[in-house]
């Protein structure tokens, strides 16, 4: 080896102009981080949005008191009392702070408890047939969020096998399958939730399957865009080449691609299911009494809302923290899901 000096003139460099590097001088100058899967970036990603945590955490805490709630005191859900109707909420050590309103006294400024002799506290009050309000939001919130995940899961499930199958055969086949999908559009969801309700016996399963009827259509859209744009990737064709029957190649290479979209969807999927829950039982087409749930709890608390407010404001604030806290969610999975989003 040799090196140029400045004077133009060529010689060899001494030993004393070199030294040797050691591996820990090498290692130095890199930033090595672990290997992480999808789901860990993911998660990490996740982890950094402080509204999406707030959400999940509040979904937590919402599920464990629709499953445990219920069983924290003695009463039942179907329980009725008249002597102590329209109480409202009373809770101990809060019923000392008066702004909070949780001291028993009506918006009329009477004291309900003491003027009925009611010693025990209802953490919610009661109904306008004494029934306890917190046994029934609970009881009511889990099968309002059964009702969710059940027609959740069933979107889920159709519409990832509709769209997968419409993006993969591609030709006439996506032609046809688009074109029923688009009939299915013109037909306004809530009208078709309505007409089956009055047809079939109002329950649980008839309100699922009113709700899954063109509730999969939206699913089945994301799943055949994502699709479209993976079978084009090289790695399905290498797996043609070797071979793969279809069915392989959409079960095990196409549709795990597109998990991170799914799971977006399902998650704003859930609180429109709710939402939609609480309006068909608000209007009278849902769950009859005494089934509860955060609809039919609207629906009878809002005829006394001027008076005792306090059941359709219970109800109404479970409603909107289930709906918010999923959006939420949901907002922060797209963008753990989809690295060009996070900054």
């Amino acid at each position: 080896m040799t090196i140029k000096l400045t004077d133009d003139t060529t010689k060899s460099p001494s030993k004393e102009l070199f030294e040797y590097a050691s591996q820990t001088d090498i290692t130095d100058d890199f930033t090595f981080r672990p290997e992480q899967s999808f789901w860990q970036d993911a998660w990490r990603g996740l982890r950094k949005n402080k509204a999406a945590i707030v959400g999940l955490c509040t979904i937590i805490i919402v599920l464990l008191l629709a499953v445990f709630g219920p069983f924290m005191n003695s009463h039942g859900y179907d329980e009725q009392n008249i002597a102590r109707t329209n109480l409202p909420p009373k809770i101990p050590v809060l019923e000392n702070i008066f702004f909070l309103g949780l001291n028993g006294v009506d918006s009329r400024g009477i004291d309900q408890y003491e003027a009925k002799g009611i010693e025990e506290y209802f953490w919610f009050g009661t109904d306008e047939l004494g029934r306890d309000l917190w046994t029934r939001v609970w009881e009511g919130t889990r099968i309002s969020l059964y009702i969710a995940f059940l027609a959740a899961t069933i979107d889920l499930i159709i519409g990832v096998a509709y769209g997968a199958v419409s993006a993969f055969y591609g030709g006439r086949t996506d032609t046809i399958m688009q074109r029923i999908i688009e009939v299915l559009v013109g037909i306004p969801g809530l009208i078709v939730n309505i007409l089956l309700i009055l047809i079939l016996k109002p329950g649980i399963i008839s309100i699922t399957i009113a709700m899954v009827i063109v509730g999969w259509i939206s699913m089945a859209r994301i799943v055949r865009a994502q699709i479209l744009k993976l079978k084009t990737y090289e790695y399905v064709l290498a797996s043609r080449t070797l071979g793969a029957s279809n069915q392989r190649l959409i079960w095990k290479h196409l549709i795990p691609n597109t998990l991170g979209p799914i799971i977006v969807a399902t998650t704003f999927t859930i609180p429109g299911a709710i939402f939609t829950e609480a309006l068909l039982s608000f209007i009278g087409l849902g769950l009859q009494p005494p089934t509860a749930s955060l609809g039919t709890i609207v629906n009878d608390s809002y005829k006394l809302l001027r008076i005792y407010p306090h059941g359709m404001i219970v109800s109404s604030i479970v409603i909107s923290l289930i709906m918010i806290s999923f959006n939420l969610l949901g907002d922060g999975l797209r963008d753990a899901f989809d690295p060009k989003t996070r900054k």
